[in-house]
C-alpha cells in the first residue's frame, strides 16, 4: 500500500514511530508546577529494557527543555548527550559508550510550561463567586500530547506502570492515576505527594490534577469512587456520583472482570477542549458533563451526564486495561465505549428508552457517510496529527453503531461471551481489530470478521432496496451504497437485515444475511406490507419501491417508535440525495401530526430546519405556516402544563415541540405566552418546568430585544449551575437582531468567553439564517486569531456550520483551500461537500419551495 506521492505507507509510518531497540517498563516521575508563572520542573527515572546494543536512545518529547539525560546500571552512570528534534516530537540521548542489552535505567531533569491551550499539562484558569481569579493545572494526553510533560515513549503499544509524585503548594489539592500513598511538609509552604504504583499502561492515560479542589467521600462502587470539583459546587455532585457507581459495578460484571484500578475520581475542570478523557483512576470532564442540579437541570442534560460518566468508566476495562496496538485502532476504544453507555443508561433508566434516541446519533453519522469523502472507521493512522483527527462521528458513532448492529444479530448474551473472553485474553495488553472479530467468533461460532470486514474497512454504508415481487409473494432485495451526490460504485456489504413483513398469513420476521448485489426473500403469503430494519438498529438505509412506502405508512401503528424514526429519516435522507421529491417527504410528514415519539419529532423538525436554512426570506412565511400544521397538532394537545403522571420523554417532548412552534413555526401564541410563563419560573424558581427552562430561553431570544439580550448575557456571566451557564450562552447566538448578533460575535474572542467554548457559539452564530454571512466575515477577519487561541480540536467542528453558507460556495471552498485547519483531516472537506450538497438541493427544490410546501 502507498500513499498518494509513491511513498511506501510502511516507511512514512517509520517517520513518526520509535524504534523499538530501547522500551520502557516502569517510570517513577517528579514534578513541580509553578501555578503563578506558569511552568513545571520534572525529574524522572524510567526502567528500559535494551533490546539491541545501542548508544543511542530515542523517545519523545515536545516544548520541553532537556537539562541532563543518563543511563545507569550496576553503579555505574553514563551521562549521554541531549538532542532534541522538534518537528518529530523527538529528544536524542546518545551515549559516549554502548548500552549492552538488558536493564537499564534513564535518569532525566526536564523543565515545561503550563500552556493555556487545553493540552499536554496545561493550566486552567476559573473565578470564584467573589470574583476572585484561580489557577489549577490538569493534563490532557490524549493522544500525543504526554510528551508535552515529560520525555516518554508516547505510543499506546509502550506501555508502562507510573509512580508519581507531585510537590505543590500546602492548601492545593493533587490528584492522579492512583491512590495517595504518602504525603510529607516541605519547607517553603510546599509539600509532597506521592502517589501508588499504576498498573501497567499506555502515556495518554497518564494524570496528574492540581489545584484548590474539593473531594466528596467516596461511595462504594466495587473501588472507592469521589466527585472532584472547585469549591462552592458541593450541591452538583449527586447525579454523578449515583451513575458513576452503578455504571462501574455495571461494567464489572458485564465484563466479568473487577475494575482494574484501586480508586476512581471523577473530576470537573474548568477549562476542557473534550466532553471527558478516560485516565485510568482520574477521569477528567467539562463541567457540565459532570455537575448538574438533578431538580434544575432537564432530562436531556442529564441524560448527557449520565452518557458520558458512562462512556468513560466503560473505557477503564476497554481502552484502559485492554488498548489498541497504534491510532488506526482507536475505534475499538471509543466506538466500544459509546456503545456500552447506552447500554449501561439504558440499564438504570428504562424509560429513558437510550437506545431509542441512539437512532438519532446513528443518523447524524450516516449524514456524514453519505458523503464521497467519508472513510472508513479503520483506516490507516501515521502522523500524531493524523492520531489527532480521529475523533469524530465515525469513530464514535458509526462504530458503535455497527457494534449494535452485530449484538443484535448476534445475539446479545453470546456477543457479551465473546467480549468477555477478549478482555481476559489480552488484558494489560495491546490489540488489533482481528483479535476482537476472533473473540466474537469463538464464543458466537458465526463468521463476525467476514461480516463486520466490510463495516469497519470500507467507507459509506448500503441503501437497500425493497420491491415486491411479481408473484406478490416475495421481496426483491438490492444493495449499493448510498451517496448525497451520486457516483458510480460497485460495493457491497455483508447486510445482517432483520425483516418483518405482513402477509395473508399473518406477521413473520425473517433473519437474512445479504452478501450479493442482490436477494429475493420468499413470503409464507401475499405480501401487504414489509419492514427492511426491524428494530431500527441496521447501519444501512431503506428505499421502498412506491406500493411498498405507500402500504407502510398506511400501517404506522404497526411500527415500534425506532422504527417509524427509521422511516421518516431513511425517506428525508433519499429526499435530500435526490432519489426522491420533497413534495413526497412533506405528504409522508403530514401523517404523523399523532406522533408521541420524541425521536421522530427530532427526525421530522430536523428536516424543517434544514429547508429553513435554503429558504429564501421569501419562502419563510409559507415554511412557518407548514411547520404550524405539522407540529401545532400534537403541541396543542400535550399543552404547556405538565400533566399528572406524564413520562419524562413526555416532559421533554412538549418542550421540543413548542420550540420549533415558536421560533421556525413563528406561531404568535406561542411567542405571546412563552415570556409569561418565563416570568413566572422566574418568580417561583420551584415551580419551574426543567423540560421547558431552555425551550423558553430560545423561543425568549429569537424573539428577543436589547433589554433581552443583557438580561441573558447577565445570567449567563452569573450562572447557578454549568448547565444554565451553557444555555444562557448559546441563547446569545438565537437572537435576529444582527446588531446583538454582532456583540456576540466579538464575545468569542475578547476573553468573555471560554476559549472551551467559543468555537461552538461561533458555530452556533453562522448557523443563524439571521447572521450567518456577517458571522463568516468576522471569521475571516479574525481566521488568524481564532486559529491561536481555540482548542485545535474545536476549530473543525467550528467550521462544520459553513454548511448554512449558500450563497458563499465558492468563496467558502477557495478560503479553506488557502488556510488549512490543523486537524481538520477529512472533517473539512466533509463540511465543504456537505455544503455542495445544501446547494445542490436548493437547486433543486428552491424554486418551487413556496407551491411545495403549501402542499
Amino acid at each position: 500500500m502507498r500513499d498518494q506521492e509513491g511513498a511506501p505507507l510502511q516507511d512514512r509510518a517509520q517517520e513518526y514511530r520509535l524504534p523499538k531497540n530501547v522500551t520502557p517498563k516502569r517510570y517513577e516521575i517528579k514534578l513541580v508546577p509553578d501555578l503563578k508563572a506558569f511552568t513545571f520542573a520534572g525529574e524522572e527515572i524510567i526502567d528500559v529494557i535494551v533490546r539491541e546494543a545501542t548508544a543511542k536512545v530515542v523517545l519523545n518529547a515536545l516544548e520541553l527543555e532537556i537539562r541532563s539525560a543518563s543511563a545507569e546500571r550496576g553503579g555505574k552512570s553514563i551521562a549521554g548527550k541531549v538532542e532534541l528534534e522538534p518537528s518529530r516530537e523527538r529528544a536524542h540521548f546518545i551515549f559516549p559508550s554502548i548500552l549492552e542489552t538488558g536493564d537499564w535505567k534513564l535518569k532525566i531533569s526536564f523543565s515545561g510550561i503550563l500552556n493555556d491551550k487545553l493540552h499536554g499539562f496545561y493550566r486552567s484558569q476559573y473565578q470564584d463567586a467573589d470574583g476572585k481569579a484561580h489557577v489549577a493545572a490538569t493534563t490532557q494526553f490524549e493522544s500525543t500530547d504526554a510528551r508535552r510533560a515529560f520525555p516518554c515513549w508516547d505510543e499506546p503499544e509502550l506501555k508502562a506502570s507510573y509512580k508519581v509524585t507531585l510537590v505543590i503548594d500546602e492548601h492545593l489539592a493533587a490528584i492522579s492515576n492512583a491512590g495517595q500513598e504518602s504525603a510529607r511538609a516541605l519547607a517553603g509552604s510546599k509539600k509532597e505527594i506521592v502517589f501508588k504504583e499504576t498498573i501497567s499502561m499506555s502515556t495518554y492515560l497518564v494524570a496528574f490534577i492540581i489545584g484548590e479542589f474539593v473531594v466528596s467521600e467516596p461511595v462504594d462502587a466495587g473501588t472507592p469512587l469521589r466527585i472532584v470539583h472547585v469549591p462552592g459546587k458541593e450541591n452538583l455532585a449527586s447525579f454523578a456520583k449515583q451513575i458513576g457507581a452503578f455504571s462501574l459495578k455495571y461494567f464489572a460484571d458485564y465484563y466479568g472482570l473487577p475494575y482494574p484500578g484501586d480508586k476512581l475520581d471523577l473530576i470537573a475542570i474548568p477549562d476542557f477542549a473534550s466532553g471527558a478523557m478516560e485516565n485510568l483512576g482520574a477521569i477528567t470532564f467539562r463541567e457540565t458533563a459532570l455537575l448538574a442540579d438533578e431538580k434544575a437541570a432537564s432530562r436531556a442534560e442529564l441524560e448527557r451526564v449520565a452518557d458520558v460518566v458512562s462512556h468513560e468508566n466503560a473505557h477503564m476495562w476497554f481502552g484502559d486495561l485492554v488498548t489498541m496496538k497504534w491510532w488506526n485502532g482507536i475505534w475499538l476504544n471509543e466506538a466500544f465505549a459509546t456503545f456500552m453507555e447506552m447500554l449501561a443508561v439504558d440499564a438504570w433508566k428504562p424509560h429513558w428508552k437510550r437506545w431509542d434516541s441512539f437512532s438519532v446519533s446513528r443518523a447524524a453519522a450516516m449524514a456524514v457517510d453519505g458523503l464521497r469523502s467519508t472513510r472508513p472507521i479503520e483506516y490507516t493512522v501515521l502522523s500524531p496529527e493524523d492520531c489527532r483527527a480521529m475523533f469524530d462521528i465515525l469513530t464514535y458513532e458509526k462504530g458503535a453503531a455497527v457494534l449494535r448492529m452485530l449484538e443484535q444479530y448476534l445475539k446479545p448474551e453470546l456477543f457479551r461471551d465473546g467480549i468477555r473472553l477478549y478482555l481476559k485474553k489480552h488484558r494489560f495488553a495491546n490489540t488489533e481489530t482481528s483479535d476482537l472479530w476472533d473473540a466474537l467468533e469463538e464464543a458466537s461460532k458465526e463468521p463476525a470478521r467476514k461480516m463486520m470486514d466490510s463495516w469497519i474497512f470500507q467507507p459509506g454504508f448500503p441503501i437497500v432496496d425493497a420491491a415486491a415481487g411479481a408473484d406478490g409473494r416475495s421481496i426483491m432485495i438490492s444493495q449499493r451504497r448510498f451517496y448525497y451526490l451520486p457516483e458510480a460504485n460497485d460495493q457491497i456489504w455483508h447486510v445482517p437485515l432483520m425483516i418483518r413483513a405482513k402477509n395473508e398469513r399473518g406477521l413473520s420476521t425473517h433473519r437474512m444475511l445479504l452478501t450479493s448485489r442482490e436477494a429475493t426473500l420468499e413470503l409464507p403469503g401475499k405480501l401487504e406490507w414489509a419492514l427492511l430494519n426491524q428494530g431500527g438498529h441496521g447501519f444501512y438505509r431503506v428505499h421502498y419501491a412506491p406500493e411498498l412506502l405507500d402500504e407502510l405508512t398506511k400501517n404506522l401503528v404497526e411500527l415500534d417508535p425506532i422504527e417509524r424514526f427509521g422511516l421518516v429519516s431513511d425517506t428525508w435522507a433519499a429526499t435530500v440525495a435526490g432519489i426522491g421529491p420533497l413534495s413526497e417527504f412533506l405528504k409522508m410528514a403530514r401523517l404523523f401530526t399523532k406522533e408521541t415519539d420524541i425521536n421522530v419529532w427530532r427526525a421530522l423538525i430536523g428536516a424543517l430546519a434544514y429547508l429553513d436554512m435554503i429558504a429564501s426570506d421569501d419562502d419563510r412565511p409559507a415554511l412557518a405556516a407548514a411547520v404550524r400544521a405539522i407540529v401545532g397538532p400534537a403541541a396543542r394537545r400535550m399543552g404547556w402544563d405538565a400533566k399528572p403522571g406524564e413520562s419524562e420523554l413526555a416532559r421533554q417532548l412538549r418542550g421540543v415541540l413548542l420550540a420549533s412552534l415558536g421560533t421556525l413555526g413563528d406561531d404568535a401564541e406561542v411567542q405571546e405566552r412563552a415570556p409569561e410563563i418565563y416570568a413566572r419560573f422566574e418568580d417561583n424558581p420551584a415551580s419551574a418546568d426543567r423540560d421547558l427552562a431552555s425551550p423558553l430561553v430560545n423561543i425568549l431570544s429569537y424573539i428577543g430585544d436589547a433589554k433581552r439580550y443583557e438580561e441573558f448575557r447577565d445570567k449567563f456571566r452569573a450562572p447557578r449551575t454549568p448547565q444554565e451557564e451553557q444555555r444562557y450562552l448559546f441563547s446569545l447566538a438565537g437572537f435576529r437582531d444582527l446588531a446583538l448578533l454582532k456583540k456576540t460575535m466579538e464575545m468569542t474572542l475578547d476573553g468573555q468567553v471560554r476559549t472551551q467554548n467559543a468555537p461552538y457559539l461561533m458555530h452556533s452564530l453562522l448557523l443563524n439564517t439571521h447572521s450567518r454571512y456577517e458571522a463568516w466575515d468576522f471569521v475571516k477577519r479574525n481566521w488568524a486569531e481564532m486559529s491561536k487561541k481555540y482548542p485545535d480540536n474545536a476549530l473543525p467542528r467550528m467550521c462544520e456550520a459553513v454548511v448554512a453558507l449558500l450563497d458563499r460556495e465558492d468563496e467558502v471552498k477557495n478560503f479553506f483551500a488557502e488556510h488549512r485547519v490543523r486537524l481538520g483531516g477529512k472533517l473539512i472537506d466533509q463540511h465543504l461537500e456537505r455544503l455542495t450538497v445544501a446547494v445542490g438541493f436548493r437547486q433543486r427544490e428552491g424554486a418551487k419551495l413556496k407551491q411545495t410546501l403549501a402542499g
